[in-house]
């Protein structure tokens, strides 16, 4: 990991640097959290897998970006589903259900902005530290999948029931 202070609390950080964790099926390494700027917003490479996405659920308190660098994303936003391929950017307003994962059956990457920080506290508690990450888990199991929506309440994420 290649990463180095800059003057005035700036940050820099290498190709391929930043934490990894495995949510699901997907990989978000964080390029930049909520310590690195004062609570501002938080980056992070999403490398999603074809097997699944996370449910419609709710971000009560932030708002969350993406630009698509490669494949494409299925997303739905209040209900109305959309594909973005790569080079486009969608935003998803906070307090409004959304969904998003890989579309084509393939991986997909973007480059995933939340503001103001502090999705990193919560897929850290909920997912595990990529310790290979070229080896994708298996998808959860019910009973995990219910583990991660009670710990996503606790970090201002609501999954309505389906």
């Amino acid at each position: 990991m290649s990463s180095s202070l800059l003057p005035q609390g700036g940050v820099l950080l290498g190709k391929s640097a930043g934490k990894s964790f495995w949510l699901l099926t997907d990989l978000h390494t964080f390029k930049v959290v909520g310590d690195d700027t004062n609570g501002a917003f938080t980056v992070a490479e999403l490398i999603a897998g074809p097997e699944m996405g996370p449910p419609p659920h709710i971000h009560r308190d932030a708002d969350e970006s993406f630009y698509i660098l490669e494949g494409t994303f299925d997303f739905s936003l209040a209900g109305k589903a959309f594909t973005a391929g790569a080079g486009a950017f969608v935003y998803l307003p906070k307090r409004v259900v959304h969904t998003h994962a890989a579309g084509g059956g393939k991986p997909a990457k973007a480059l995933v902005i939340q503001t103001p920080a502090g999705v990193e506290r919560f897929i850290a508690e909920a997912g595990k530290p990529a310790t290979d990450p070229t080896v994708r888990p298996a998808p959860p199991e019910m009973s995990e999948l219910q583990k991660i929506v009670a710990i996503a309440a606790k970090h201002g994420i609501d999954v309505p029931p389906m």
